[in-house]
């Protein structure tokens, strides 16, 4: 187990290895792989990676894990909740839309997930959904034209389809 509670398989990590034929040059898909699994990087298979893999070492493979915004060293709740901040989203009022969600599931700034571990939240600089602004995205449906109230009834919502409030 790591410090998150997560137990690590490494059979599994194996497995993707060995469909890369260990080659460092494949790095990226192996951690992409990885983060499927996990929904985030746990730092024992970076580390076991790094020592598995020829020419990488746990730095390089925790390098390149830092560099990509993609992967997360940190656990990702069941719900991936992001909030648009580019330009049209915010001069639309993406903020207090952002602030409606960090109140209602009590994440506060700086901290990725949920206590429940339901859900995750993050802002990012755009979704390609300008003319939607603000727009929030959860596990890669498009909620467009959000406001604090409407965010309010879309959380309510998946916390009563997990059996919450």
């Amino acid at each position: 187990m790591n410090g998150s509670g997560t137990s690590i398989d490494f059979r599994a990590i194996d497995k993707i290895l060995e469909k890369y034929d260990y080659k460092k040059s494949y790095l990226i898909a192996m951690l992409q792989s990885v983060q499927e699994i996990y929904k985030y990087l746990p730092e024992e298979a970076m580390t076991y990676i790094g020592e598995k893999v020829e020419d990488l070492s746990p730095a390089t493979v925790y390098g390149v894990a830092t560099f990509y915004a993609q992967f997360s060293l940190e656990p990702k709740g069941k719900y991936e909740i992001k909030v648009c901040d580019g330009t049209a989203c915010h001069v639309r009022g993406s903020m207090p839309v952002l602030n409606a969600i960090r109140n209602k599931l009590n994440i506060t700034e700086g901290k990725l997930t949920s206590e429940n571990g339901l859900f995750s939240l993050e802002t990012v600089s755009c979704l390609g959904a300008c003319g939607l602004a603000p727009v929030v995205v959860i596990n890669d449906k498009v909620y467009p034209q959000m406001t604090s109230d409407a965010v309010s009834i879309v959380i309510d919502t998946l916390l009563k389809e997990e059996g919450g409030n």
